[in-house]
């Protein structure tokens, strides 16, 4: 547990108010910044005794209500979270941890997830200034993490809720669990900083690939530093992360491994040891295992078997692949993208994130393109697709194996009808009750017509599970 920083006038004021830390049934009369009338959707209420920082969270209390009545009051930290969405959008997305009264987490079951204490309330992209909006039908992260699940793989749960921060509405939101390690989000064994025993540091492990920024940025700076601070979207450095050997076309490096991130480097964050818990035997440790598949994927062999088979879990590589392809996720493999290991065990893929700027036909990549194809289109960004990708892609094994698993899942939980019924429910779950046309009064820069953005992300979807149903035939 940790202990955070506030006043303690604030502490002994909220133990007078409310020590709930559990559902309650609180009888005050609700007021609301905008009435959602007879809505299902659960509605939030955030206040503060002080503006909100990137870092460190800040104190507040978080009440729930539901029909029209408080079902939870409950202390919590809260910090605005995200990188380049913090700075481009004007709808902003928070970060938030339950707490006990004296300032420690404290696990809590929130609109009925397991019980944890690390959440976050994402808001679509909106950006009046420029005319810019991502994900205008308000349900890519929601849609893309139930087709995951939809193939029997964990992804942050989600469930959409109407925020108000200290009596300002701020819009439709998603609530979803933060990734860690927990037995019910990221299920991999314990290691701590004093894990060193071979037989231990095997795992678990959580890696990710991604900017550095919200992570390893300096913290509590002024909020205006974190609105231009693209600077440190490349702060890797050997105590944050560990760089592939190989290039993005699988060539071998030549200069340092760090120094100044290269278009054609993948770094590998460390997630779970933290980078500030993780210890050299660990390190090495997993480098090393990363090593040893960059090196298998390069060189499969020519047995029935691939090498890389004995490193990897190919279902999981295969599930990442079909998610990333068929939702257009270009970000995917390349930021956001989260890998994890357990004790003993072989690396896997996932769980997919960040999926705000998936399900779009325009930018960067021709509609009909693999994603891991990326490198191709935008050669110097400076995040690219690591090799792994497109040489998976081209090696006869993985491809009978994309093939098998997508056959599979059009004939079930991916058919073309079950795709589009989602966003038919999703859709009119948000309409009915209310919560696009109160989301849009607020976030009305942009004019929006709804109902074309539902038919243009079925139309998507109806066409591009129709060009992979011609790409993978080929298989």
């Amino acid at each position: 547990m940790r202990l955070h920083h506030y006043f303690l006038l604030w502490a002994l004021g909220l133990f007078f108010v409310s020590c709930v830390t559990e559902d309650i049934d609180d009888n005050s009369e609700v007021v609301y910044a905008v009435d959602p009338q007879d809505s299902d959707i659960p509605y939030l209420q955030i206040t503060t005794e002080e503006a909100i920082r990137n870092e460190p969270k800040i104190a507040a209390t978080l009440k729930v209500i539901q029909n029209r009545k408080y079902t939870l009051t409950q202390p919590i930290g809260i910090e605005y979270r995200g990188s380049t969405s913090f700075r481009v959008s004007d709808k902003k997305s928070y970060g938030i941890e339950t707490w006990d009264i004296a300032g420690n987490d404290v696990a809590i079951s929130l609109l009925g997830y397991p019980e944890e204490e690390d959440f976050a309330l994402i808001g679509h992209v909106f950006q009046a200034s420029s005319n810019s909006i991502y994900d205008p039908s308000l349900i890519h992260h929601h849609l893309g993490y139930s087709l995951y699940r939809a193939m029997g793989r964990y992804a942050s749960r989600s469930t959409f809720v109407e925020l108000e921060v200290n009596s300002n509405y701020v819009g439709l939101y998603m609530l979803m669990e933060k990734l860690k390690r927990d037995k019910n989000r990221i299920d991999v064994s314990k290691l701590t900083s004093a894990d060193t025993d071979p037989s231990l540091i095997t795992g678990g492990y959580i890696l990710k690939i991604d900017k550095t920024a919200g992570g390893d940025a300096p913290q509590d700076m002024p909020l205006s530093y974190y609105e231009t601070n693209w600077g440190d979207d490349a702060l890797y450095q050997a105590s944050n992360s560990f760089r592939s050997n190989y290039s993005n076309t699988g060539a071998l490096l030549p200069y340092a491994a760090y120094g100044g991130k290269q278009s054609a480097e993948t770094y590998f964050l460390y997630e779970y040891p933290a980078s500030d818990e993780i210890n050299p035997a660990q390190k090495n440790y997993i480098k090393t295992y990363i090593d040893q598949v960059d090196d298998a994927i390069l060189n499969p062999g020519t047995g029935a078997d691939p090498t890389y088979t004995a490193l990897i879990d190919v279902d999981s590589f295969v599930d990442f692949f079909l998610i990333t392809e068929l939702s257009r996720n270009i970000d995917g493999y390349r930021l956001s993208t989260y890998l994890h290991k357990e004790r003993d065990g072989k690396l896997k893929m996932g769980p997919v994130w960040d999926m705000n700027i998936a399900f779009e036909t325009g930018g960067r990549l021709p509609q009909d393109a693999w994603v891991a194809d990326y490198n191709q289109y935008v050669p110097n960004d400076l995040w690219t697709v690591h090799f792994w990708w497109p040489k998976l892609k081209s090696d006869p094994y993985f491809r009978a194996r994309v093939k098998s698993r997508w056959n599979q899942l059009r004939q079930s939980v991916w058919a073309t009808s079950s795709l589009t019924a989602k966003v038919d429910e999703y859709a009119e779950y948000l309409q009915n009750n209310g919560a696009v046309a109160r989301n849009y009064a607020k976030w009305n820069g942009i004019p929006v017509n709804y109902a074309n953005q539902i038919q243009q992300l079925k139309g998507f979807l109806v066409q591009r599970s129709a060009w992979l149903d011609g790409e993978i035939s080929g298989f």
